[in-house]
C-alpha cells in the first residue's frame, strides 16, 4: 500500500493521510501540516489540530534531518483519536533530549512526550516508526 498515490483517502473504514517525504525536503513540513489540518478538518475536533500539526512537524523535521533519507508521513483518524506515524529507513532510535537554554533545536521528542496522549517507537522492517497518538476527547 506504500506505493500508492499521497493523498487523502477516504475508501478505508478511517479517513487517513499518507505522504511519501522526500530526503532532507523540509518543504514537506509545511506541506504535512496543510495536509494534515485537511484531514483533521473532517474529523470535528478543531482544538487538536494545532498540537497535532505541532508534533507532526517535529517527527517529519526529524525524520528528514537526522536519517538524509525519505520518510512516509501516515495520519489516521478513527473513533478512537488521531493517530500519526512517521516511517524512516535508519534503524537509530531517536531518545528524547532535556531542553537547553543554549539549544534551539533538540527539544521536538520532548514536545511529543509531553503533548501526545501516547507516543512510541517501533522498529519497522528496514528502520523504525516514530508515532503519536491523541485521543477522541483530546479536542
Amino acid at each position: 500500500m506504500e506505493d500508492q498515490a499521497d493523498g487523502i483517502t477516504d475508501q478505508s473504514p478511517a479517513p487517513q493521510l499518507r505522504r511519501r517525504l522526500g530526503r532532507a525536503d523540509l518543504r514537506a513540513v509545511p506541506e504535512a501540516r496543510r495536509a494534515l489540518r485537511e484531514l483533521l478538518r473532517s474529523w470535528g475536533k478543531p482544538g487538536t489540530s494545532e498540537i497535532a500539526e505541532l508534533l507532526t512537524s517535529e517527527l517529519v523535521t526529524n525524520a528528514l534531518i537526522h536519517t538524509d533519507d525519505e520518510a512516509i508521513l501516515t495520519a489516521t483518524v478513527s473513533p478512537h483519536g488521531l493517530r500519526v506515524e512517521v516511517r524512516d529507513f535508519v534503524a537509530r532510535r531517536p531518545r528524547p533530549r532535556a531542553p537547553n537554554a543554549e539549544r534551539t533545536h533538540g527539544r521536538g521528542l520532548v514536545l511529543v512526550q509531553s503533548l501526545a496522549d501516547a507516543w512510541g517507537v517501533r522498529a519497522h522492517g528496514v528502520g523504525k516508526a516514530v508515532w503519536f497518538e491523541l485521543g477522541a476527547g483530546a479536542a
